[in-house]
């Protein structure tokens, strides 16, 4: 039978056995179809090539590879065949129906938990073990083909499985692609793919560890054209934010390292993330969170609405970068959570360790852009701070606001100095970086305590005004 064009696909009877549905992923190659397979009584998904867009071969190498494939952490192939349509014929081939979503639209929705970060990342180290193993280079790991497993059982460990092998490398099959030519989703690509160059497993372990590093990030670590990005990464290593655990920190390095040579493959990768995982258990376990549905409760357990405790290493990380970015002697975060006020203060050395006990009043307006006093003795509302006036005599004042990533300001970020001082543009553009990292944790640690994969919604605070140490 004839399929339609994607707007009127439903019950369309595809080869007289699969009825498309709705259309759950479009491609430049293909449209993919949540289908019902009337043979077997069970939901499938349909991928059906674009007719003449696409070289046959590449077509005919996605059905042989994954027909070559059979693993827990790859999306199973169960069918394929060719269909007619006013193009011309039309292959297509049946899937696997994967209860859930892809990974970018997961990062979309909210922070992902890091034990849950850990747990996708020690799948997809098995998936490419296995296809590794078996001569298969995928060329296109990122987000979107990275798909979350929702099994319906309330399972507090996060499920991975790897799709979309079109533009994969088997050493059964042809290469795809004229030598030097660049395949694969600039954001992810590899050096050696940026160069044109030979391309094999450590290239899907650094595109693994880019994925890995925006999990927590939440956003491309080389964004822009293919031309754009491939400079990036050809001039510089990927960053990795300093908060991050020493275990993810060497992980992540490892995995995005300039030579591939240097890059774990196989079984030294699934090591490396399994260790990764341990490390999270273990740290989830001590802190009493980690998971999304804690130990020794139900899925029905009450869930907390509130931070149990800030990330207290990760703050010092940031609090201390911040003034060491500025040269000041203070710097702290201020957080609103429901109904109190969290804080954390670093202090260099000297300080009067009355500082520790410093507070801000949330009044009504807390703006949603940073804040510069040079000087607090000349400034109306600072001059008779106690902050100025008292022991601590500080005179300049720095914040850049806490913002989520839906947009609500939460807190500030701060730097102190008893000496006037003037800020760039680029100190305070460095200060709102460090800021959106402190965000990310923050964020990271209420999706820890939550016990559904949804990020829970901060109450926006009353904004501070500054006041003096308590």
């Amino acid at each position: 039978m004839t399929p339609p064009g994607d707007g009127d696909a439903a019950d369309t009877l595809l080869n007289g056995r699969y009825r498309l549905g709705e259309v759950i992923g479009r491609g430049g190659m293909a449209v993919v179809f949540r289908a019902w397979d009337e043979s077997l009584d069970r939901p499938v998904a349909v991928k059906v090539f674009h007719a003449g867009l696409v070289d046959i071969a590449r077509q005919e190498a996605e059905q042989g590879v994954l027909a070559s494939l059979d693993h827990h952490n790859l999306v199973s192939l169960l069918d394929a065949g060719v269909t007619r349509s006013p193009a011309g014929p039309e292959r297509f081939i049946v899937m696997a129906l994967i209860p859930g979503q892809d990974l970018e639209e997961r990062l979309a929705a909210g922070p992902l938990a890091a034990q849950h970060i850990a747990e996708v990342g020690y799948d997809m180290a098995e998936a490419l073990d296995y296809v590794h193993a078996h001569g298969v280079v995928h060329r296109d790991i990122k987000p979107s083909n990275i798909l979350l497993v929702d099994y319906g059982n309330h399972s507090d460990r996060a499920r991975a499985k790897l799709t979309d092998f079109g533009i994969a490398l088997s050493e059964e099959h042809e290469r795809l692609t004229a030598d030097g030519m660049t395949t694969g989703t600039a954001a992810y690509l590899s050096p050696e793919q940026a160069r044109g160059g030979d391309v094999g497993p450590a290239s899907d372990v650094y595109a693994l560890g880019l994925v890995l590093l925006q999990a927590f990030t939440r956003r491309r670590e080389f964004p822009g054209s293919l031309v754009e990005s491939a400079i990036a990464r050809l001039s510089r290593d990927p960053v990795i934010p300093e908060p991050l655990p020493a275990h993810w920190r060497h992980a992540l390095s490892a995995m995005t390292a300039q030579d591939p040579a240097d890059r774990p493959t196989g079984a030294a990768l699934v090591e490396l993330l399994r260790d990764v995982v341990i490390a999270e258990t273990r740290a989830g376990g001590a802190a009493g969170e980690g998971r999304t549905t804690p130990a020794g409760e139900t899925a029905d357990s009450p869930v907390p609405e509130s931070f149990d405790t800030l990330p207290e290493e990760a703050l010092e990380r940031v609090t201390a970068m911040a003034a060491r970015l500025l040269g000041a002697p203070i710097a702290l975060v201020n957080v609103r959570d429901e109904d109190r006020v969290w804080s954390h203060t670093h202090l260099d050395e000297g300080v009067d360790d009355s500082a520790r006990d410093l507070s801000f009043n949330w009044g009504s307006t807390l703006p949603s852009v940073p804040v510069v006093i040079g000087d607090g003795l000349t400034h109306p509302e600072m001059q008779t701070s106690p902050l100025v006036t008292g022991p601590l005599g500080v005179r300049s004042y720095v914040s850049v606001p806490l913002t989520r990533h839906d947009g609500q300001t939460i807190g500030t970020l701060s730097v102190l100095d008893v000496v006037p001082r003037d800020v760039s543009e680029a100190e305070l553009a460095n200060l709102a970086d460090l800021a959106a990292l402190a965000v990310t944790q923050l964020e990271l640690r209420q999706e820890s305590l939550r016990s559904t994969s949804d990020a829970l919604p901060l109450t926006p605070p009353t904004p501070p005004e500054v006041s003096g140490a308590r």
